[in-house]
């Protein structure tokens, strides 16, 4: 098959029915059958479709997979489920009876589409539990979308044209990563629907780091923003920092320094104390957007080194492709609906108070910092070391901005939006990524003094960040 030409849903179906080798069932909820819809109507069907259905009545659900502890049927939790009963009731039942050559496979979903009233998040999970070969130990391929359409039909149709996507590249795309991505979203578009999470599982998938496909997601802009948990694992970002304070620092993390993990420490003591918050999750964000408007190509190894660089930390990690801290906030205060504060410096916030970098919006400068502070959201401002004078540290009185902004700027800080963030540790806050890497790529001694001594062996023992 030529992999530059995009085939419809309906070839792909169809191109499916047709291998016999090929044979499933289809579990759906919440939209319709729309995927094993788009196989009937691709004709041939009865060479793939061993059974579809839908358990709409929430008791009917809970007699086939369960009772959900969270009480949410729009869930991994439930889809796992889903997952599992009807691919082991299809395996085992026709195991015997059908040929050698058989690889079996299981597509399910649980989607809230648009309702009646129209409120409500609309948004999915969908998978594909499959073997890649005859006999094989299953594989999975999970993702969860947000839907965008404005209407219930046409909600339907993409999750239609998805399952099919994904059905299609999981029996001929999976040895390929780019294309495995890349094809989920033939003949839709990121105005119907977005793709903020991805996983794969299983002998399909062997030799591949499931978080590459995440960086993929964000690469090809399919997604805004994915976020790894502390253990580097993928995670759905609404599900992970819903109704939760935000310490967010931003950086490039190459590598992470022990000025980045003492901005966090106390970013988040004085969040906790002034604030009274709890449960705070900090945040350490790093930015495709730079390289992606260069045209760039970025190399997934280099991100996800600083990933793992983050996670021996036991740091929470989110990948964006948002170029202002202002884009960052919109996509986070929904989602946090609580307190959020941005670290920063100095260097950073003369950036964001450049009115040149306003000039060419449409919104201006008063918009762009009314995105910023609106709600909930501060920057906490912490010292860092003077380009021009090593032993000197800059904090607020060095900020440079235009004199029209002085008014604007003393209501920032009189209202405490802007804050100097305080007890730091004066060595770390001195300390540049830059600088290390200048030291580690001229075999400099010293380096590992500036690094948590865990990300430092790291770094010696994976030889990051030589060139």
């Amino acid at each position: 098959m030529d992999f530059c030409q995009i085939l419809s849903a309906k070839q792909k179906a169809l191109q499916i029915n047709l291998d016999n080798s090929v044979y499933g069932s289809f579990a759906e909820i919440g939209a319709g059958q729309e995927v094993a819809r788009e196989f009937f109507r691709a004709g041939g069907a009865a060479g793939t479709v061993a059974k579809t259905m839908s358990a709409y009545d929430m008791q009917i659900s809970d007699s086939i997979y369960g009772i959900e502890e969270t009480k949410r049927y729009v869930s991994l939790g439930r889809l796992n489920k889903m997952l599992e009963t009807e691919f082991s009731k299809t395996y085992d039942r026709l195991k015997d009876s059908r040929d050698d050559s058989t690889k079996f496979f299981c597509f399910a979903d649980t989607v809230a589409a648009k309702s009646y009233s129209g409120k409500g998040e609309c948004h999915g999970w969908l998978g594909v539990r499959f073997q890649h070969a005859p006999g094989a130990r299953p594989s999975d391929l999970i993702l969860h979308v947000k839907m965008l359409d404005q209407e219930n039909l046409q909600q339907q149709e993409a999750v239609g044209f998805l399952g099919v996507n994904m059905i299609h590249s999981c029996f001929y795309n999976s040895n390929d990563t780019s294309r495995l991505v890349s094809s989920l979203m033939d003949n839709l578009s990121t105005s119907r629907l977005l793709i903020d999470m991805i996983d794969v599982r299983g002998p399909a998938f062997e030799g591949l780091d499931p978080r590459i496909l995440s960086l993929e997601l964000v690469k090809r802009k399919f997604t805004s923003a994915v976020m790894f948990d502390e253990n580097g694992s993928v995670v759905q970002i609404k599900d992970y920092l819903y109704r939760k304070p935000l310490v967010v620092l931003r950086g490039s993390f190459r590598p992470p320094t022990k000025g980045n993990l003492d901005a966090l420490k106390v970013g988040r003591e004085h969040l906790c104390t002034t604030e009274k918050c709890e449960n705070v999750v900090t945040l350490s964000e790093i930015s495709m957007s730079k390289l992606l408007s260069r045209s760039s190509a970025i190399d997934n190894a280099d991100f996800l080194a600083r990933v793992d660089l983050l996670t021996k930390l036991k740091q929470k990690v989110l990948i964006t492709n948002f170029a202002s801290y202002f884009e960052l906030n919109q996509f986070l205060q929904p989602i946090s609906k609580s307190q959020i504060a941005f670290i920063t410096n100095t260097y950073n916030l003369n950036e964001i108070l450049n009115i040149k970098h306003y000039e060419d919006t449409s919104y201006g400068i008063l918009g762009g910092l009314g995105e910023l502070f609106g709600l909930n959201t501060k920057l906490f401002l912490y010292p860092c070391a003077d380009d021009n004078d090593a032993n000197n540290r800059l904090g607020f009185s060095d900020v440079k901005y235009d004199p029209t902004l002085e008014y604007l700027v003393k209501y920032l800080r009189d209202n405490g939006l802007i804050v100097d963030l305080e007890g730091f540790d004066f060595e770390s806050s001195g300390i540049w990524s830059r600088t290390v890497i200048e030291m580690i790529q001229k075999d400099q001694k010293g380096w590992e003094d500036k690094l948590p001594k865990v990300v430092a062996d790291h770094v010696k023992e994976k030889k990051l960040f030589k060139s």
